[in-house]
């Protein structure tokens, strides 16, 4: 029996896919992954991987001119949602997300840094996000979107009303990462943006006590998150998007 691939699109290198790692390969997927920076990934077809992760990053989707791959990476995630193929985004991931399903991405008034809980829309059918119910999780971005059509909203915060959703059972966007919590990499976030941290109205001690008191349960509860959705998919689902050049 051939094995499922998940591939992880990497927009920077500290920004991987964490704690979410456990329940894909759990659910029996071999995970690879690519960085934007890779010459392959021009001519890479989206829409091939059982799975496709799409992590975060520093950019906004509307820096195009600033970073070329944006606008090709759009055009093929396209393909990959118009086909209905299971695909997950995080922070920068989901707007791109949003972006690709005829949404808006655009900076937002404020900076939303820190662990806190979102308010879950249990008004949805089988919201796997009841699993992050009164959970303070990770959040770190400054840019939001409109909500696409024919989408589902799942979860709100006290900032931002457009924290998740979904279209269908296969199509995952997260604005917030409940998939830190554990992982190293967290120092070299609070390293690099710490003015991210005061804008915000935060600082760095605070943040990093945050980090050790709430990380593992927001792992714990992203983790629970992610094996609901995957084990949701409506399948299988037919590949009948033919590969397009990266560049139409």
């Amino acid at each position: 029996m051939t094995p499922k691939r998940a591939l992880i699109i990497r927009h920077v290198p500290h920004e991987g896919i964490a704690g979410y790692r456990a329940p894909i390969e759990d659910a029996g997927y071999e995970v690879d992954r690519i960085d934007v920076t890779d010459p392959e990934f021009a001519t890479l077809d989206l829409c091939t991987p059982d799975l496709l992760i799409m992590m975060g990053g520093p950019m906004g989707v509307y820096e195009q001119d600033r970073y070329p791959w944006i606008a090709c990476q759009l055009r093929r995630l396209a393909r990959r949602l118009e086909a209905d193929r299971p695909t997950l985004g995080v922070c920068f991931g989901a707007q791109m997300m949003a972006a690709a399903l005829g949404g808006e991405v655009y900076a937002g008034p404020v900076k939303e840094v820190g662990f806190h809980p979102v308010h879950i829309h249990h008004d949805v059918s089988a919201n796997p996000l009841h699993h992050l119910a009164d959970t303070p999780i990770l959040h770190w971005h400054g840019d939001t979107f409109t909500l696409p059509d024919n989408v589902e909203l799942l979860a709100s915060s006290h900032l931002y009303r457009h924290q998740a959703f979904r279209r269908g059972r296969n199509i995952l966007g997260l604005q917030f990462h409940a998939e830190m919590g554990l992982d190293p990499r967290f120092d070299a976030w609070v390293d690099q943006w710490p003015e991210a941290v005061v804008e915000a109205g935060g600082d760095e001690q605070a943040l990093r006590r945050a980090h050790a008191d709430f990380g593992p349960g927001a792992v714990d509860a992203g983790r629970a998150m992610i094996r609901d959705w995957l084990t949701g998919f409506v399948g299988p689902t037919a590949y009948t998007i033919a590969a397009q050049p990266a560049a139409t």
